[in-house]
């Protein structure tokens, strides 16, 4: 008997006839809502993550990065003068996204290279790569950018390979003022810039982020790492690392006071997110892992 990948590909050979068939047009079936099956069924299998037969693991949902969506996707549909995470006018978000490093390098540098990094999110005005690679971009006359990382129990990732002191909160403002360099846009031209972590009330009162997050910290850090490179990123740090850092807004934010401002606004919406970060929470502390680890 013939393996089954041999019968299938006698079926599919262009010598059988099948060629003269009229190919066969599927239309996707939408529903009266505008959703596609496919889409719906979606949105069926993540509801049953809230039930006790999920068809994948609930924390696929239940985790800070969708939390993150459910905030950002909020504030920008309404109009919160002032707020950290505000969209002005002409303004987006986009989650998951990547930004670039000057920290690359080629021949003996290539043992200091690093990835780009990823972070969970960002408001302003910018462009994001769609070939697969969502690499952030600033337009050329932005004046707005807000770098957001979302956590639950976990700190900040502690750092890379080739260096193990160049920790996420580093990492993060070092690829900002690269956003900055290749844009031609000095940090003095934007109105609002700024890196915030997102993360439960209880973590930011025990200081998980506060050392990293401080401009000391991540300024002895950078001038380390540029300094392995013998002098080739020195100009990069003196012109543009050091304005940016002298800008730049690092703080952090807590979900419960996110929540609290949506509230003051919109009660149904707030109760509706209160109700996800407790899944959150409550799978975050049955798994023992706070956050996704993507970085």
């Amino acid at each position: 008997m013939k393996a089954p990948w041999n019968r299938i590909g006698a079926l599919t050979n262009r010598r059988s006839g099948a060629q003269n068939r009229a190919p066969v047009k599927l239309t996707p079936p939408i529903c009266q809502d505008g959703l596609s099956l496919a889409t719906k069924r979606i949105g069926a299998m993540m509801q049953s993550c809230a039930t006790k037969s999920p068809v994948f693991p609930p924390t696929t949902i239940y985790n800070e990065g969708w939390l993150l969506r459910l905030v950002l996707d909020w504030f920008s549909t309404h109009n919160i003068p002032g707020h950290p995470l505000s969209l002005p006018e002409n303004t987006r978000w986009f989650s998951e996204m990547l930004l670039p490093t000057i920290l690359i390098g080629s021949g003996k540098a290539a043992r200091l290279a690093e990835s780009p990094i990823h972070v969970d999110g960002a408001i302003g005005n910018f462009a994001v790569g769609n070939t697969g690679k969502p690499e952030l971009s600033l337009l050329p006359d932005a004046k707005h950018l807000v770098v957001v990382e979302a956590r639950m129990f976990s700190g900040l990732s502690p750092g890379v390979n080739n260096a193990k002191y160049f920790d996420q909160a580093a990492r993060t403002i070092t690829c900002i003022t690269e956003i900055l360099r290749r844009a031609d846009r000095p940090p003095s031209d934007l109105s609002r810039l700024c890196f915030y972590v997102v993360a439960p009330q209880i973590q930011i009162a025990r200081s998980v982020f506060e050392k990293a997050m401080s401009r000391r910290s991540i300024g002895r850090k950078v001038k380390r790492r540029v300094g392995e490179y013998g002098g080739k990123k020195d100009k990069w740090y003196t012109d543009w690392f050091q304005p940016t850092l002298q800008q730049i807004e690092v703080g952090t934010l807590s979900w419960e006071e996110l929540i609290r401002t949506i509230g003051e606004h919109d009660s149904l919406s707030a109760g509706s997110i209160q109700e996800f970060y407790q899944h959150c929470i409550g799978f975050s502390e049955q798994t023992g892992t706070g956050s996704s680890d993507k970085k």
